[in-house]
């Protein structure tokens, strides 16, 4: 996945935050899955600190009228913040298997694990057939409850967890390798949690794709590094630390890593009369696309304005244009202002002579 392609969703959110943020709206509800009755078993609020899990159970209503259903199929709920401020805006059941009834007119039970990172209250919104698996889309919406909302699940969540990032080297040069320095500690102390976290570290697609497995273990500062070699595509992907949970991510940070700004620029004359229109043709490293370029002309001895402004295209380069306003060497350069995960920069100055 090319940063290009993601960069601008970047610019609202973390990829991994979109990934996990809310059901991709793709097509109408199953039309073979009607719920009739969801219920959370719990009345009093959730207290979880840390990065520990509370397990509330759910039960769900259902009729599935699909023929081919198999008899073991199972069902998932997902609970929408509503209210609060924790990282979580969306908590995900584990399978609701059936313990009563049919597939056809059945109930099934399952459990939500409730981090901390949840702190605030959630309602029930919506059921899908099968479990929840990251990344792979669904030919169906989620089949909405039936009204009134069943009761809220309230959270009260403390010691919730806060991950950071350090890079070494910042900005990091292209095509040279990197290192990524995580700390997750307890954010509302400031400290250590004192022993060591088991995290996932992931990058590209896998931040959103790919949950599971046994994963790293900081140390007991809560410190892990993240070292990405040198090679052609070195930091043009996503990094990210996730928090296990089940089945999603109790937390996240996911990043870029952050560039030079590297640019080049050259008239296509060093001469022409005065008035005359003169191309500025160049390119910025990395090609960080639609981000801005100015030519920018000298005025005096230390004041340099802007004259001109362009983007840059998919292919890096871009056109701006030069017009000498009086007989003489004019100075001009083009600046880079910082754009995306990309550090300000300017070219090397040129001149072009008025006649």
């Amino acid at each position: 996945m090319r940063k290009t392609r993601v960069v601008a969703a970047l610019l609202t959110a973390s990829l991994v935050g979109l990934a996990l943020s809310a059901p991709a709206a793709q097509a109408d509800p199953d039309p073979h899955l009607t719920v009739t009755q969801v219920r959370v078993i719990r009345t009093t609020p959730v207290a979880v600190s840390s990065l520990n899990t509370v397990p509330v159970t759910l039960e769900v209503d259902a009729k599935y009228t699909w023929p081919d259903a198999e008899p073991n199929m199972t069902l998932f709920a997902i609970l929408k913040r509503s209210a609060g401020t924790g990282q979580v805006g969306y908590l995900y059941s584990t399978p609701l298997k059936r313990y009563s009834g049919t597939t056809q007119n059945g109930k099934w039970r399952g459990v939500v694990n409730v981090p901390s990172t949840a702190n605030g209250k959630f309602k029930v919104t919506g059921i899908m057939t099968g479990q929840f698996w990251p990344g792979s889309g669904d030919m169906t919406d989620p089949t909405p409850v039936p009204d009134p909302q069943p009761v809220e699940l309230t959270v009260n969540g403390t010691n919730q967890p806060r991950i950071t990032a350090r890079v070494l080297p910042d900005p990091v040069p292209f095509g040279k390798g990197y290192t990524i320095r995580y700390s997750v500690i307890n954010g509302q102390t400031g400290k250590p949690y004192g022993s060591r976290l088991r995290v996932w570290l992931r990058d590209d697609n896998q931040c959103v794709e790919a949950f599971g497995g046994p994963g790293e273990l900081t140390d007991t500062n809560g410190y892990i590094n993240k070292v990405v070699p040198a090679g052609p595509n070195a930091g043009e992907y996503l990094n990210c630390l996730l928090l296990p949970g089940d089945p999603a991510p109790n937390g996240w940070l996911s990043i870029f890593v952050n560039r030079p700004g590297i640019v080049s620029a050259t008239p296509s004359k060093t001469s022409a009369p005065v008035g005359s229109l003169v191309p500025v043709t160049g390119s910025v490293a990395g090609a960080p696309y639609r981000c801005p370029v100015n030519l920018q002309r000298l005025y005096g001895a230390t004041q340099w304005r802007t004259v001109g402004t362009d983007t840059v295209r998919q292919s890096g380069r871009f056109t701006l244009t030069a017009q000498p306003a009086y007989r003489g060497n004019i100075p001009y350069r083009v600046s880079f202002p910082a754009c995306y995960n990309y550090k300000a920069g300017v070219s090397k100055t040129f001149t072009i002579k008025g006649t």
